[in-house]
């Protein structure tokens, strides 16, 4: 084994070992449910924000994203209007759901998960709203988590030369340590610094790939280069290819913004953050986070492809991102400071490979703490005849983040899987089923539980159905058309069935509440 090879693994081990440090340090500090799936609601601003926000990118904001803007042309205008999308959704997000969902799952019987607070909040005896949802949860979760260790494995395979089966394994064994041991407030605290690990790693890496390139007239002279070869002319605004708006890829794009409403793994940092009064900081710092992170990744895409086009990598490198855009920012990382041929550029190299095992693993963890608890918490005590101990349920959790992760390891075994593809599967479907009830549960009184039904269930299974639908209109994202339709629907149904006066006054307790 190379010598830089080794320096570049003991710094991803030195990082690794760190992570499970702090899962072992909150081991003991886990006594029941909500410690283990909220952190007993005691988030600051800080990590909250950060939290929501690293869990939110994972691992699709270094290799997804880049991914996709370093097909240039059309790739990057995709990639600009998909984070501009993003950005608007994680505003929206932020300033109309956060407090009052905050202050509605604590009035609504203490819920701890989004299955449970749709039951609480509508009085669903029937206990229908809280098993769909929860059966939506696994399934997009599963795919989700899927798209986090193929990203893991693909950082194995190019940085290290791992076969892709050995690292979809060291990537799952590592983060299903830390969850396994810590639960919640281990998975928020990881994020925290994982998300600062992302950030400067964003920010420096453009400015690193301009000097490799001479400077920024060469860079640009790099962009028109590409033009001419390739005879495309970069557009802020997508065109088809008779020079007209492509107003479905516009929609797309930015319709990924409507699925901020309904992420189970972000809408939890908003549920456990411990007084509304840090929402409004909170949602300064997630901002300005998300601003920089996305614009460095989409720049990151495209001067990667001026950096590939004008020969600066080795041609096995040039090779692998050829064969695999997502790999793009690995086959950076590892032909610029591989090429320094030092100590220092073997630690350097090593800490911003790290940075993209820190984007994968912010996001996997929460997914996993969340299907743990829509597994026990929404599905286990729903049938459960007799009511286990909280630490009892805390070590059912854990075995089920255990049998989730197997699965999703079993399902991310194919390694042609791309990330872009299976985070926009999960991410839609998510948005569809939930986002819609989420807002009207939040926002209008005469919700009523036939209309929270029929609402996630068209939402969830319109997503599906138009997921596998292609061409003509279908080729719009089909979060888009399915978050409409499931409006519509609660709308529609919930005007045509009586609204309990229970429902109506938990509602109002929870709008004058001040938590």
């Amino acid at each position: 084994m190379q010598m830089s090879t080794i320096v570049e693994l003991a710094v991803l081990a030195a990082y690794l070992i760190i992570m499970l440090l702090i899962g072992l340090g909150f081991y003991r500090k886990n006594e029941d449910m909500s410690d283990y799936f909220l952190g007993g609601r005691s988030l600051n601003k800080w990590v909250a924000a950060m939290s929501a926000q690293a869990s939110d990118m994972s691992g699709w904001l270094l290799i997804g994203l880049p991914g996709t803007a370093y097909l240039l042309f059309s790739g990057t205008t995709s990639a600009i209007w998909t984070a501009v999308g993003l950005l608007i959704g994680t505003y929206l997000n932020w300033l109309f759901v956060a407090k009052r969902l905050r202050k509605q799952t604590q009035i609504s019987n203490n819920s701890i998960t989004i299955p449970v607070y749709f039951e609480n909040r509508f009085k669903d005896k029937t206990k229908i709203l809280r098993i769909a949802s929860s059966l939506f949860i696994m399934f997009f979760f599963l795919v989700y988590t899927a798209s986090q260790f193929t990203a893991g494995a693909k950082l194995f395979e190019s940085a290290f030369g791992v076969p892709y089966a050995w690292g979809l394994l060291i990537g799952g064994i590592i983060i299903i340590g830390y969850t396994f041991l810590g639960g919640f407030k281990a998975v928020a605290w990881t994020d925290l610094i994982q998300g600062i690990i992302m950030f400067l790693a964003i920010i420096v890496m453009p400015f690193i790939i301009i000097s490799q390139l001479g400077g920024f007239e060469q860079t640009m002279l790099g962009f028109k280069g590409a033009e001419a070869v390739t005879g495309e002319v970069f557009s802020w605004i997508p065109k088809d290819t008779f020079g007209t708006v492509n107003v479905l890829l516009l929609i797309s794009s930015i319709g990924w913004g409507l699925g901020y409403f309904g992420q189970p793994h972000i809408l939890t940092r908003f549920m456990a953050i411990r007084s509304s009064s840090e929402i409004r900081p909170a949602r300064i710092i997630a901002c300005i986070w998300v601003i920089i992170t996305l614009a460095g990744a989409v720049i990151i895409g495209a001067l990667g492809k001026v950096y590939i086009d004008a020969g600066l990598a080795n041609a096995s490198l040039t090779q692998i991102v050829n064969g695999d855009s997502e790999k793009v920012f690995m086959v950076l990382i590892k032909s610029i400071f591989g090429n320094m041929n030092n100590i220092i550029g073997m630690l350097l190299c090593g800490i911003f490979l790290t940075a993209i095992l820190a984007a994968i693993m912010s996001t996997a963890d929460s997914q996993l703490l969340v299907t743990a608890s829509t597994v026990t918490e929404d599905m286990y005590l729903s049938f459960a005849k007799k009511t286990p101990s909280q630490k009892k349920m805390v070590w059912i959790s854990r075995i089920v983040v255990m049998v989730v992760s197997v699965i999703a390891i079993l399902l991310a075994f194919n390694p042609n899987s791309s990330v872009f593809g299976l985070v926009s599967m999960a991410w839609g479907g998510f948005g569809a089923a939930f986002g819609p009830c989420i807002i009207f549960s939040l926002y209008w009184r005469r919700m009523t539980v036939q209309g929270a039904i029929a609402g996630v269930l068209t939402g969830g299974i319109v997503d599906i159905i138009w997921y596998f639908m292609k061409g003509g209109i279908f080729d719009v994202y089909e979060l888009v058309p399915a978050f409409i339709i499931s409006c519509l629907v609660i709308v529609i149904v919930s005007l045509c069935t009586k609204l309990p006066e229970d429902v109506a006054a938990q509602y109002d307790e929870a709008q004058a509440a001040e938590i």
